[in-house]
């Protein structure tokens, strides 16, 4: 400050201060290699009871006791699906936490957007099905002794059913329009609702029966023949024997 006051009142010439500050940034530069290193707050830590982090691109103290914001993720579920959203950090957390759920119509991040949905403890959010009007933006919000200490956020989409099966019929008619030979079956398709041929037993039993069936079926047709040809015979001969006796 006193370089400051000095340079405000034009005491001296420009090169005066710059030696003197450069002189003073040395000597900082000294001073704070000497210093320990933080080693119980890295980024993203949430919070830190104890100390801070000095950053050296603000030039400033940057204080963990404020929010962390988390980017929001990207949620999609059909309509009357089940979904969940957890209030997961990859850090410790105290004991003592309250979570607080809120909502909001849009995807934003702006807090005056969201209304409190839950307060407790709780740490998944859970829709047993899904609704369109249940899409909009979730927060999740984490707090130690009145102190917040973390924010997640979750932007749901609702599919309606009717888009999911205009999807779905698309799909199979793009599937048809392929070449002969390249109808490839559906990926969920289990094997074992594919066609499977029967066991050999069978198609012996099979096979032998209808043997059988062309077997007798020649039978009859024979004897059918021979019936037929003894009445043309008997035709023939009864007019003769007439004939002698006369």
């Amino acid at each position: 400050m006193p370089i400051v006051e000095e340079f405000q009142q034009n005491i001296n010439n420009d090169t005066v201060y710059e030696v003197r500050l450069q002189t003073a940034a040395e000597i900082f530069i000294i001073m704070a290699s000497g210093l320990p290193r933080a080693s119980r707050c890295f980024p993203p830590c949430g919070f830190q009871a104890e100390g801070t982090v000095y950053n050296c691109v603000t030039c400033q103290y940057d204080s963990c006791e404020f929010p962390l914001d988390c980017p929001s993720q990207e949620i999609t579920v059909e309509e009357n699906n089940r979904t969940q959203m957890w209030c997961h950090v990859p850090f410790v957390l105290p004991n003592d936490i309250q979570i607080v759920w809120r909502y909001a119509e849009i995807k934003t991040l702006l807090i005056d957007q969201f209304e409190e949905v839950t307060v407790g403890t709780d740490k998944l959010f859970s829709i047993p099905s899904a609704r369109l009007d249940h899409s909009g933006t979730y927060q999740c919000e984490i707090f130690s002794q009145e102190r917040s200490l973390v924010r997640i956020y979750y932007h749901l989409t609702v599919i309606p059913n009717e888009i999911v099966g205009y999807a779905e019929l698309q799909d199979v008619f793009d599937k048809a329009l392929l070449p002969a030979g390249q109808f490839l079956l559906l990926p969920s398709t289990p094997s074992s609702s594919l066609l499977k041929l029967p066991s050999p037993v069978f198609l012996i039993v099979c096979l032998t029966s209808l043997l059988l069936l062309l077997f007798l079926t020649l039978v009859v047709l024979m004897w059918c023949f021979s019936e037929k040809m003894d009445c043309v015979r008997d035709e023939e001969h009864g007019p003769q024997q007439n004939t002698d006796a006369s």
